[in-house]
């Protein structure tokens, strides 16, 4: 396989143009739809009332679920409060407390409810992008004492393996040009180059249990998330 440095000697000895792989994904979120918006309702929440859009993905013969829940009018052009947050079932479902993926949905939908207007995306994407089974897979290696970043590579995965083009398509038709993040993650503030604005990031502060303290201390050493120091000796 060429190189970066002799694909562009190639592309100038023949006259062609080079992109990267960024700028092909850059293209078609931009210019082609890739979901549907195919329901909307109004639940009650306790943080006030939203609308619920349900979307479907589709792309490569796949087809995908996921929802935008929307507060007040976030169509206006000045930067919307919005969290981005992937399916977890032991952490949303089962409350599991060694994940603080529900208290971060639940700070996430306080602050937007205090603000009266924001978007939260719910993606399907579990376990980082690994799926359900290699999910439960990897919480099996972390009881024999590896972290979940170690668990994900074993099981011949990245550490974070989530894609997040297709809930920048489903804020772009919700009318969303400018957002400010919420999360305490880098690179969600960091991966939103397809034509779209990320203003801000707002860190989500949530409590840190017994319970949770290694896997904090995990996601804050292997992958930089901004979170209050907790011990290093401990993994998960």
């Amino acid at each position: 396989m060429a190189r970066l440095p002799a694909l562009k000697r190639f592309a100038k000895a023949h006259g062609l143009k080079m992109i990267t792989v960024r700028d092909l994904i850059a293209y078609r979120v931009a210019r082609e739809e890739l979901v549907e918006r195919v329901a909307t309702a109004k639940p009650p929440t306790q943080f006030g009332e939203f609308s619920v859009h349900g979307y479907r993905a589709r792309f490569e013969n796949v087809e995908a679920e996921h929802v935008a829940l929307s507060m007040g009018d976030v169509a206006s052009g000045e930067p919307v409060p919005a969290r981005v947050e992937s399916e977890r079932l032991t952490g949303h479902a089962l409350a599991s407390p060694r994940c603080d993926r529900r208290d971060q949905v639940t700070a996430a939908m306080k602050r937007i409810g205090e603000e009266g207007r924001g978007v939260l995306l719910y993606l399907r994407q579990e376990g980082r992008g690994i799926g359900l089974m290699n999910k439960l897979k990897a919480y099996e290696l972390q009881d024999q004492g590896l972290d979940t970043v170690e668990a994900n590579e074993r099981l011949g995965f990245k550490a974070d393996h989530r894609e997040y083009g297709i809930g920048v398509q489903i804020l772009m038709d919700l009318g969303v040009r400018k957002a400010r993040i919420l999360t305490n993650d880098p690179q969600k503030a960091s991966v939103w180059l397809y034509g779209f604005e990320v203003v801000e990031r707002i860190p989500l502060e949530v409590p840190v249990r017994p319970t949770d303290r290694a896997y904090l201390s995990t996601k804050r050493r292997e992958l930089g998330h901004f979170l209050p120091a907790v011990p290093d000796d401990e993994r998960g």
